[in-house]
């Protein structure tokens, strides 16, 4: 098989950008700045970035490269060469794992970027009969609230299609590929975030237009880059910026290993490295940072923005909202549209090839596949686990993949590696790799940073995360300082221990009945008792004009989910008794719906956690087969 080069410098460089610069830097990135603590939130994600991100992918790029050298282009062989230990490369395993797992609901996202992006452009979502876009991802999924099985024909057909390009660019290999997509997408992409950026920035108030703006956009900036200091005192914003730099820069999942393999011993790592990760930074912070939040808050109005980031995510935002509000550009609406799910699709399929490649490269070296037959092969190897993301709820497959593969195994992956190569290969031959034929000086303290600090980080990082508790860790270390009794101990549905027990769906279970019942006594009220509970929601208003500790635009925030449920009563009053029969047997009959679903749904999840350890055993037993090819043939490992 003939050795594969990067064409280009400039190639590589876009390419392992276009790797790092995904959905999450567009739509995560500004939620989880508002959330924990705006501009102070920097502050946690600039020292994630020093003692996490450089590292690691300084340390990710030496090891690919040294791995290069010895025939290897995915992690199994990359890490099988940093250590004589048989073991290291089962372990290295995970990178084909996680790689073939987040492709399988990644692409699946990239389906709704590239559908969203076409329906925009020819002006479904504007003029009179425009589509709703929550109906619009309805039709595309065919997901329904409360039911196991979705399945929508012409989506099946667009994931298939989106399936076939990834396939087919990854057959034509890094430089007719991968690097010509980089070299095409990256640039769109900047030019397209740039253009909104500027365009939203500047929406204000008009007082002609009534059905305009409603608040400046530059009052979404300042909520997200307002610093909110108090917030650095909880443990879980420092933990929330260590996560947010795992899913930016791509690191802790073999893409990067895999892609610097295909370096020359003495190309550049250091500068080449630090310099796709500048560039992600820059599509984050500069460009993800300046147009969901703003355009939204000028449009919706902050309370609402609030609200729906409140969870750390700007899903809701991008998909649910976006589309109708760039029905406020007039005749430049739909090209916009298209600029804002046509950079979205850009950052996620610029991201799948990289998923792809190490497995195209295991295929070829250790199989002799060629460039086709090991992207069909993958192809086939993601079909098993992308079909059940598509034909299931999203609670089902593709949150699991989601948490296991795109986030707890991330951390597990790189602080394994982080061990090998700073304490097994050892800090000094790996620091020699690092900096040879480096064009950027590397501080000479991170060599102690990669050593001691990144490796101990990445401990408290997965112990954080194992076993976060229900309260968050902010309660106990007040508790210690203050001297105070701790909360009572329960598991956080949001971490590890307590994903395995399914305390994530009972909690959201009993949020759900809950939210039901209420619906249903709201319907069964008399008029006494109603007015009454609209007395009361009326004082819980006023009162939070009282709470000092509140900042304006959290206090209407909660005024504005108050006065939805106020809404709800008075609403629920003016039902004649037929409809309120209607009414009662209808959200009856959707309570019913919602138990049976989370009573199947842990049974569904541990079968998804079957097919995750299934499709690990499968890798690992394609590595003994391989190494065991390489020992009859007299190949050292």
């Amino acid at each position: 098989m003939a050795k594969e080069r990067w064409a280009s410098r400039v190639g590589l460089v876009l390419a392992m950008a276009g790797n790092a610069v995904g959905l999450g830097n567009f739509l995560r990135f500004p939620a989880q700045a508002a959330k924990n603590g705006g501009g102070a939130f920097l502050i946690p994600y600039l020292v994630a970035l020093v003692v996490l991100g450089l590292p690691l992918i300084w340390v990710e790029w030496a090891m690919g490269r040294f791995g290069g050298q010895k025939g290897h282009h995915s992690t199994p062989g990359i890490f099988q060469s940093f250590s004589k230990n048989p073991l290291w490369k089962y372990f290295g395993v995970m990178g084909l794992w996680s790689c073939l797992v987040i492709a399988a609901f990644y692409l699946y996202i990239e389906t709704w970027t590239l559908a969203y992006a076409g329906y925009s452009l020819v002006g479904g979502f504007t003029g009179e009969k425009a589509t709703n876009p929550g109906e619009f991802f309805g039709s595309l999924t065919g997901e329904r609230d409360y039911h196991l099985f979705a399945f929508s024909w012409w989506g099946m057909i667009l994931f298939m299609l989106c399936i076939s390009l990834n396939v087919y660019i990854l057959s034509r290999g890094l430089a007719k590929g991968i690097e010509i997509v980089s070299k095409i997408g990256m640039p769109l992409l900047i030019i397209f975030a740039a253009i909104l950026a500027v365009r939203g920035i500047f929406i204000t108030p008009d007082p002609d237009d009534p059905q305009g703006a409603v608040q400046p956009a530059l009052d979404g900036l300042n909520f997200i880059w307002e610093p909110r200091f108090e917030s650095l005192k909880d443990p879980s914003v420092w933990l929330a910026a260590a996560g947010q730099i795992f899913f930016t820069l791509s690191i802790g999942m073999g893409s990067i290993h895999c892609y610097a393999s295909y370096l020359r011993e003495t190309d550049d790592v250091a500068l080449t490295g630090a310099t796709a990760g500048w560039t992600n930074e820059f599509c984050e912070v500069i460009l993800g940072g300046t147009i969901l939040i703003p355009i939204a808050v000028a449009y919706l109005g902050l309370p609402e923005v609030v609200n729906r980031t409140e969870g750390g995510s700007g899903f809701s935002l991008g998909f649910m909202v976006f589309p109708t509000l760039f029905n406020k550009w007039g005749a430049f609406a739909p090209v916009a549209g298209f600029m804002w799910f046509g950079l979205l699709f850009f950052a996620a399929i610029t991201s799948s090839l990289a998923m792809g490649q190490p497995l195209m490269g295991f295929l070829q070296e250790e199989f002799g596949l060629n460039r086709d037959k090991a992207a069909l092969a993958f192809g086939l190897c993601l079909l098993p686990l992308a079909l059940p993301v598509a034909l299931m709820h999203g609670n089902t497959f593709f949150d699991e993949f989601d948490f296991w593969a795109g986030t707890f195994m991330l951390v597990v992956f790189a602080l394994g590696e982080a061990i090998l190569f700073a304490w097994v290969f050892g800090m000094d031959l790996g620091w020699k790799e690092m900096t040879n034929g480096a064009e950027l000086a590397i501080p000479r303290i991170f060599f102690f940073i990669i050593k001691y600090v990144t490796p101990v980080f990445l401990l408290v990082i997965l112990l954080g995360f194992t076993f976060l508790p229900k309260s968050g860790w902010n309660a106990y270390v007040e508790a210690f300082t203050n001297g105070t009794p701790a909360p009572a101990w329960e598991w956080s549905g949001d971490g590890m221990i307590g994903k395995l027990l399914h305390v994530d769906v009972e909690e959201t279970r009993e949020s759900k009945l809950k939210n039901f019942q209420s619906k249903l006594t709201n319907v069964a009220l008399n008029a006494t008792d109603r007015e009454k509970r609209v007395a009361d929601l009326n004082k819980r208003i006023a009162d939070l004009d009282t709470q000092s500790n509140l900042r304006d635009y959290e206090r209407d925030a909660k005024k504005l989910t108050l006065n939805a449920e106020r809404k709800g009563l008075i609403d629920a009053g003016k039902l004649t008794p037929s409809q309120r029969d209607a009414r009662t047997q209808e959200l009856i009959a959707e309570r019913r719906l919602a138990e049976e679903f989370y009573e199947r749904l842990p049974m569904w999840r541990d079968l998804d956690r079957l097919v995750m350890v299934g499709a690990y055993a499968f890798f690992s037993i394609l590595v003994f087969v391989a190494w065991r090819k390489r020992a009859s043939k007299g190949h050292s490992p």
